[in-house]
């Protein structure tokens, strides 16, 4: 898939937009062909060279950018090549999402393993320990705290988990595997 198909997907645009963050954005979004140097980049888009350097490296960190150092034999100064590598992106999505789905199925657990307790006046949950030490009453306003139903949070994680499992298995490698 080539780079500027990738990047018209609103989904890629934000897992971009996420790890390098705005300032970055610009770098990440004009993957160049072949190599470039920091230095180019940061010319070409008009950026601090030190926000081009965080982006890159940041896109390094997440296997989305690689890099060769070529050192001059006169001053001895080191120049690094970088190279886009975004066909790892559908990849990385697909990790994030296995990460995304395993800390709701946690989260759910913990909601179906706990009671909780609400403070009306100042919406803050208490679990049935902290509410218990508090005499029930909350600590900041003095209020009561009432036993909290939580089945409809419980209900939206279900839905996000079974849109999560559901678009995962949509997924060539998912098929794959099965």
């Amino acid at each position: 898939m080539a780079y500027e198909e990738l990047l018209e997907d609103p989904v890629i645009q934000k897992y971009l937009h996420e790890l390098v963050g705005p300032t970055g954005m610009p770098v990440a979004a004009a993957p160049p062909d072949g190599e470039v140097t920091d230095e180019e980049l940061a010319e070409e888009l008009g950026l601090e060279l030190n926000d081009v350097r965080r982006a890159l490296f940041i896109l390094y960190e997440n296997d989305l950018a690689t890099y060769r150092r070529l050192r001059d034999e006169d001053s001895g100064w080191l120049t690094y090549l970088w190279t886009f590598e975004y066909d790892n992106i559908p990849e990385k999505l697909e990790e994030e999402m296995h990460r995304l789905l395993d800390a709701l199925e946690e989260r759910r657990e913990y909601e179906l393993d706990n009671q909780f307790y609400l403070c009306e006046q100042d919406s803050i949950r208490f679990e049935f320990g902290e509410a218990m030490e508090f005499g029930f009453e909350c600590p900041n306003c003095g209020s009561q705290l009432i036993d909290m139903d939580n089945d409809r949070l419980v209900e939206a994680i279900d839905e996000r988990i079974a849109s999560l499992r559901e678009e995962l298995n949509r997924h060539p490698e998912a098929e794959a595997e099965a």
